[in-house]
């Protein structure tokens, strides 16, 4: 029996939607299980309290446990290349931060390409790092440690958390910018590298607010100048070295991401969620305490500023000669 050619275009046009069907009804229904939010550091580390501070909220509103699986390892690559690998299901995702956007300029033979394996999901928050000198340096502002260092060059020794981690870059952007020679000496993490800094081996430092806070509050470290583009409320009358390198700006930011091809209608879904958890008085608070500040965006935005920042930290890295070990 021949079909009239209207009924059998009608019906041709409702089969060809069906497999589109079961794409839209998971992501209506996502997640029906537990979610996977893979971490590339350790645990009890900044961006480990970070993940779960943002997997709580996660599971709080969607229904599902979001469970932290800490990766630490190469910089990040380890955790980085195990979510590349994963289904793009939405069950595995990443938090994503400035090391990410280093990393493609620092080593050369990944086996992913960040920016183009990794979908950006949402921003969450910004990190402020401090510009911080040993109470033994005579400098007690950004213009006077700069002719401090041009008349002792080479005799300045910077702390790091290790080749080409924020510390490292952020003191190099400074080096580009105030046409010093502060001598790197790296570290494995922040921590031991603060110790030396507060010991008087080293001079200065580039580190986290939430890290060096307590020493600067003792008087044990001299805050300079924050490295964001504006003041933080924790150190409300230190200055930007911006204010004195006119376009300097060094800031930490985190995310999440996810395998590239995850469903456009997963990833608005989280990305809605994440960015309600930013206008949260509760969780503002929270970020706050952790010396941090709300970031927040759509995916298609948080993709451009990565990509601006991996440009970014590239040109200091190529600058600087870095190399990962």
């Amino acid at each position: 029996m021949k079909l009239p050619r209207r009924k059998f275009l009608h019906l041709a046009a409702g089969a060809a939607a069906l497999p589109a069907m079961p794409r839209v009804a998971s992501a209506l229904d996502y997640p029906s299980r537990p979610v996977r939010l893979v971490v590339g550091y350790a645990v009890g580390g900044p961006n480990d309290i970070v993940a779960r501070l943002m997997g709580q909220w996660l599971s709080e509103r969607l229904g599902q446990q979001f469970i932290i699986d800490n990766r630490p390892g190469a910089a990040t690559n380890i955790g980085t290349e195990l979510v590349v690998r994963a289904p793009p299901d939405g069950y595995t995702l990443l938090q994503v931060g400035t090391t990410n956007a280093i990393n493609p300029a620092l080593y050369h033979n990944l086996n992913f390409n960040f920016i183009r394996d990794i979908a950006p999901v949402a921003s969450t928050m910004r990190t402020i790092s401090v510009m911080v000198v040993n109470p033994s340096v005579p400098a007690k502002t950004v213009p006077e440690f700069i002719a401090y260092a041009k008349a002792n060059p080479g005799k300045i020794n910077m702390g790091t958390a290790g080749v080409g981690s924020p510390p490292h870059v952020y003191g190099e952007l400074f080096n580009a910018m105030a046409r010093v020679d502060l001598i790197p000496v790296h570290y494995r993490g922040g921590g031991p590298a603060l110790v030396d800094l507060l010991a008087g081996q080293t001079q200065v430092m580039f580190e986290g607010i939430t890290v060096s806070i307590a020493s600067i509050r003792a008087g044990k470290l001299r805050a300079l100048a924050v490295t964001s583009a504006t003041h933080s409320d924790a150190l409300p009358d230190i200055p930007t070295v911006g204010e004195f390198l006119l376009g300097y700006e060094a800031s930490g930011w985190f995310g999440l991401g996810a395998p590239k091809n995850t469903p456009a209608e997963i990833i608005d879904k989280l990305n809605k969620v994440i960015n309600a958890a930013l206008l949260d008085p509760s969780m503002k608070r929270r970020i706050a305490d952790l010396g941090n500040t709300p970031f927040s965006s759509s995916s298609a935005d948080f993709g451009k500023f990565i990509v601006e920042e991996t440009e970014k930290w590239a040109k200091v890295i190529e600058f600087a000669h870095i190399q990962a070990e």
